[in-house]
């Protein structure tokens, strides 16, 4: 089979790439370069022995989009391109929602046009909103607090809605958790432009002495110790996810929405400390004001993932500090 994974340079897409390809799937990327560099399509060549194609090519470019699926016979898509900083999106909404679902549109237009109609969609836990309780459930209502969050909501129903209309549609809409960890090879991990937006890359940094110390956002919730409490996943544990989602779509028609989590969650400072005995660094923080919109706990139920997917997480987050601290110590 041949995939198109949009955003496959990224964090989650080049870790999916690699499993793809070790399992024998041809790769056909596209990716803009917004958040990532191209170089890891040499990282990717390195582990797995097979180098995937790669285009440069913004999915909202109709007309470029439509040369790479008039090049290659396309089976189906894992699509990851989107922008993803919440607090980005707060303050440019309309790039998010240009961005996310504008390109999305034209993504499924192409899909459509060249009869490509199976789809792994990363959509993310934010679907949840702020009024579900833990353990979060498939079945619950959706919704959000922020423009980022709201672009993941929308494009679940225009998938949905196109999977109505198509009777040979298949579509599996993977609500993540907090994908963190990297590669063991440390070749490939989370490396973002600038300041990271997410929790365990700048733990990494601050270790490092990239940044000089880590900000907690707030210690009084209704936790074990006050401080949030998420579902970390390994991000190759997400990966393998995909594929596991890529056959059954492959097998059935019909739009599915599948939790990809541990089914547990951590706190952020019990993250801390699995990454001080990981690293053999002291990580400095100071505990400062809760963010707006934030909540106390946040982790899935997995049953429909087990079920449906065959599928469950198998590292645990002391592998997830260690092969991060590998991944920081080998991109000095």
């Amino acid at each position: 089979m041949k995939i198109l994974v949009t955003g496959g340079i990224g964090y989650i897409g080049s870790h999916t790439c690699v499993e793809l390809l070790k399992n024998g799937y041809e790769v056909v990327i596209v990716d803009n370069l917004y958040n990532a560099k191209e170089d890891v399509v040499d990282k990717i060549e390195t582990i797995t022995g097979r180098r995937p194609v790669f285009y440069k090519v913004d999915i909202k470019d109709r007309d470029a989009l439509e040369k790479v699926f008039e090049q290659h016979s396309i089976d189906a898509v894992i699509h990851f391109a989107g922008y993803k900083a919440v607090g980005e999106s707060v303050e440019k909404p309309l790039e998010y929602y240009n961005n996310n679902i504008y390109g999305t549109l034209v993504l499924m237009e192409k899909m459509k046009k060249f009869g490509c109609m199976q789809i792994v969609f990363s959509s993310s836990a934010t679907v949840y909103g702020l009024n579900n309780s833990v353990p979060y459930t498939e079945d619950m209502p959706t919704s959000a607090t922020n423009p980022y969050g709201w672009t993941k909501v929308m494009i679940e129903q225009i998938m949905r809605d196109f999977g109505a209309a198509e009777a040979d549609f298949s579509a599996v809409l993977l609500r993540y958790f907090n994908p963190i960890g990297a590669h063991k090879s440390g070749l490939l991990g989370d490396d973002p432009n600038g300041i990271p937006n997410n929790l365990m890359p700048y733990i990494s940094r601050v270790a490092a002495g990239k940044l000089p110390v880590l900000s907690i956002f707030g210690n009084d919730y209704d936790t074990a110790d006050g401080t949030g409490v998420r579902d970390y996943i390994h991000v190759v544990d997400l990966a393998q996810g995909h594929l596991r989602a890529l056959e059954y779509a492959s097998k059935h028609t019909g739009v599915d929405e599948v939790n990809i989590g541990t089914g547990h969650g951590t706190s952020v400072l019990e993250l801390v400390s699995a990454f001080e005995r990981a690293s053999g660094v002291k990580v400095p923080y100071t505990i400062v004001p809760r963010r707006a919109g934030d909540i106390a706990s946040c982790y899935a139920d997995t049953k429909k993932a087990a079920e449906l997917l065959g599928w469950s997480a198998k590292l645990s987050v002391d592998e997830m500090c260690a092969d991060t601290w590998n991944f920081t110590q080998k991109a000095k």
